[in-house]
């Protein structure tokens, strides 16, 4: 009777080069080696959606890491050097962040310590929605960023936070690259001293250690592997104040995107059509034959209703009356559109980022908690001071947008009736009385526009041969460090000159520099710059803090694995949560082709673990079955291709008979109680590699039981597996062929378990289907199913099936 039940088998057109379970559900994420992302279920191994590489992110997917709560994915692009947060529900790409050095390796952990500080942080850290207002959805479609944020909207965005309890990804790259992101966006650790390339991380959940295997160069320069142990006790010891400067830092990281996105949405509200009069203006200056100024000759038009042949030209041929209509209406709708976004938005997001930076402030005065970790109450006052200043700046573009909206609704009302007067003039017929219907405070706003606008362009075009400029706005838009063309006026105000006067507010750290000569755009970079190196502080000072307690040298590196995807490659390490160890597992193809070895570290690095090294002989096995063909396995030979940590009791392998019976392949269950029951203590020799020691490591027999399969029909190489779902993906040598397994029910027992599923309860599930293309389906609405053991697994299997007969209908 085989163990395990096959629920999926398919063949990929593409090799795939990683492969990673979802933490909480029935879903698989693969990446191919064309650099596209997939998301496939359980059930008959379905796809759930695809993510095609981009040029914007990359087209080559080095490693895969799930959120612990499973509702972002995160994927590494070696050939950009970008680590990117993909939401799980639509396959949108909700945050990218650029690394030093091209990522190799990701491990994304969730810190599992309570305490009676955390429990009220955790009870009272939404303090900040008594206070604030929620921020504005974003609006659906914007081209610039439409690549990689297609109908964002700022909840997805805020949802980037997630659980309050801390989180980390770990990324480890090339020459010792090894950083550390809270919550998967800030930078909480830039570590140094690690040597060699980094294969595999994992960081306990006590936050106490971190385990790192990495490659380096031996002495005869042959690839060899080694064991490294971090002590991260900072983290530990100051857990509760690491997770809410994390947090903070954190919603300050979101908030940051929101504006970034904010900003770009207005630049996209401001058209190309409101250059057409300036454009237009810029060409009758170069054109015009007399020495009249443009000013002059607009007030000759606004007072006795003359113009010069130039300017009737411009009026009857360039401002056409459609076009007059249709530029009115553009400057309209667009300037009312940004001046909402302004408000809605940027002012919104600039409160909340006060809000946060103030309490990050508070925090850093309290130097007994928070010095040690970094905070610097200066740089976070000088980051303070810098969203001021692009708040002022904000404010300042919604009055030039206010007084704009104003003169222009004006002047191109006054130059539709004075372009209608020179026609009929030109025509020798009488001006109707309703065209001279003009109030006096019409004609003001026209001649105060006049005035300020046209006599500043002429002599700013005199003067650098630039452009006509009218359309104040869009200045403050342009993503350049040059100097406004045509900076606010300041002139007759009282709350400047008063500052100017005043000795003792001119140099006040209470006030907000204003940078009147800059854009919107400038200041935003600018504050972005500040924030940043603000929260670059704490990476460096907790990195430092790290220090290496542990450095182990395994073994060589056969030169035949140099081909091998560097993902699938043993060792692979494991944190027991209850019992607080590192686990790692390994082969020594070379030295014991027959053996499978264990190595386990306390995370507590001054803590004694006995059996410290044990490994398990694959040469025979012993089965407590009493059948005859199950005691005849006892005979075969195996070597081992892959091994993964199913859960802190079982380890799942993938088996290869040896010599003349290489082409069976075993799928199967170890139990680690049996392979630790080892009494013989290991002693390590510090000056020696462990393969040369391989002789002195206490060996234990290999025990099945009924828990194993043979792999029939398919050359199974390597195994990807979950054990809180219960599952396991296989894939072949040639990185094609997939079989999918439900690890705790047998074959026998599959009609059973459908019957079952099929009556399961699927009250508390929602479904969400969109469509991606025939064959694709969304996530559905995440459930909390996968928290509560048996009945959680039931109830999304039975969901899924419950969306695969929705689709086949």
């Amino acid at each position: 009777m085989p163990a395990f039940r096959q629920v999926g088998e398919k063949q990929l057109p593409n090799p795939v080069l990683c492969m990673a379970w979802s933490p909480k559900r029935d879903l698989i994420a693969l990446a191919n080696t064309t650099g596209e992302l997939l998301l496939h279920r359980l059930a008959s191994f379905h796809r759930v959606w695809s993510l095609p590489p981009s040029e914007y992110t990359g087209k080559e997917i080095t490693a895969l890491a799930w959120r612990p709560d499973g509702k972002i994915l995160a994927f590494s692009l070696g050939d950009t050097k970008q680590v990117v947060l993909c939401g799980v529900e639509k396959a949108e790409i909700l945050h990218v962040f650029p690394v030093q050095s091209p990522v190799t390796c990701m491990h994304w952990m969730e810190v599992m310590e309570e305490s009676s500080v955390l429990s009220s942080f955790y009870n009272s850290e939404d303090e900040s929605k008594l206070f604030l207002p929620k921020l504005p959805t974003l609006p659906k479609s914007y081209s610039t960023t439409s690549k990689i944020f297609s109908e964002e909207k700022s909840d997805e965005i805020m949802n980037l936070l997630g659980e309050v309890r801390l989180n980390i990804l770990v990324v480890g790259g090339d020459d010792g690259f090894v950083e550390l992101y809270a919550y998967g966006m800030y930078k909480i650790a830039t570590l140094t001293g690690v040597s060699g390339r980094c294969r595999s991380l994992s960081l306990s959940s006590d936050l106490k250690s971190l385990s790192v295997i990495t490659e380096v160069r031996s002495a005869d320069n042959n690839p060899e592997l080694c064991y490294i142990q971090l002590d991260t006790g900072l983290l530990s010891d100051c857990l509760p104040e690491v997770t809410r400067m994390a947090r903070k830092f954190t919603h300050i990281s979101t908030l940051l995107q929101y504006l970034h996105l904010s900003l770009t949405c207005m630049c996209e509200a401001w058209e190309d059509i409101l250059m057409q009069m300036d454009l237009r203006l810029t060409k009758f200056v170069q054109e015009k034959n007399t020495s009249t100024q443009v000013q002059d000759e607009f007030l000759e038009l606004l007072l006795w209703g003359q113009s010069s042949p130039e300017l009737q030209a411009l009026l009857m041929n360039q401002l056409t009356v459609k076009g007059l209509k249709k530029l009115g209406h553009s400057i309209e709708s667009s300037y009312s559109s940004i001046q909402k976004l302004v408000i809605s938005h940027l002012q919104s997001g600039s409160e909340a980022l006060l809000y946060h930076l103030s309490e990050v402030k508070g925090m850093s005065l309290w130097k007994q908690k928070f010095e040690p970790l970094g905070l610097d109450a200066v740089a976070i006052e000088g980051a303070i001071t810098a969203v001021g200043s692009f708040s002022l700046k904000a404010n300042e573009l919604l009055q030039v947008i206010d007084k704009s909206m104003k003169n222009f609704k004006a002047f191109f009302r006054w130059l539709y009736v004075g372009k209608n007067k020179t026609m009929l003039r030109m025509c020798e017929e009488h001006v109707p009385p309703e065209l001279n219907k003009m109030t006096q405070k019409d004609i003001a706003f026209v001649a105060d526009f006049l005035s300020e606008h046209f006599s500043e362009n002429e002599e700013l075009f005199d003067r650098k041969g630039k452009y006509f400029n009218v359309e104040r706005v869009g200045q403050y838009l342009k993503d350049e460090d040059e100097d406004l063309v045509s900076p606010p006026n300041t002139k007759g105000n009282q709350w400047l000159k008063f500052l100017q006067e005043s000795t003792h507010l001119k140099e006040s750290p209470l006030l907000f520099p204003s940078y009147p000569q800059k854009s919107l755009h400038f200041v935003k970079r600018m504050m972005e710059n500040v924030i940043e190196q603000c929260l670059q502080k704490p990476a460096e000072v907790i990195g430092k803090s790290v220090k290496q307690v542990v450095f182990l040298p395994l073994y060589t590196v056969p030169e035949s694995s140099e081909n091998t995807p560097r993902l699938f490659e043993l060792p692979s390490l494991w944190n027991d949560k209850k019992a607080k160890m590192h686990y790692v597992v390994f082969c020594m193809p070379e030295i014991s082709p027959c053996k499978l070895y264990l190595l386990r570290r306390g995370t507590d690095p001054n803590r004694h673990i006995p059996n410290s090294v044990v490994s398990v002989d694959l040469s025979h096995h012993l089965d407590n079955a009493d059948d005859d063909s199950a005691a005849a396995q006892s005979h075969y030979v195996y070597s081992c291709l892959d091994a993964r940590f199913y859960d802190d009791e079982m380890l799942t392998v993938v088996l290869q008979g040896a010599e003349e019976d290489n082409s069976r392949r075993v799928l199967a269950q170890i139990p680690l109680a049996s392979t630790l029951s080892c009494e013989t203590e290991f002693n390590w020799e510090p000056n020696l590699r462990l393969d040369q020691q391989n002789s002195a490591i206490p060996c234990q027999g290999l025990v099945l039981g009924n828990q194993w399969r043979e792999l029939e029909s398919m050359k199974a190489q390597f195994v990807a597996v979950n054990g809180i779902r219960k599952v396991a993906c296989v894939l072949s040598a040639n990185l094609r062929h997939i079989r999918v397994f439900e690890m705790d029910v047998e074959d026998e027992d599959e009609e059973g378990a459908d019957s079952q599923n099929t009556s399961a309860d699927q009250e508390g599930l929602e479904t969400t289907m969109t469509s991606q293309g025939q064959g694709e389906e969304s996530v559905e609405a995440e459930g909390e199913a996968g928290e509560h053991g048996g009945d959680g697994f039931q109830k999304t299997e039975e969901h899924l099936e419950s969306e695969e007969a929705l689709e086949l209908s």
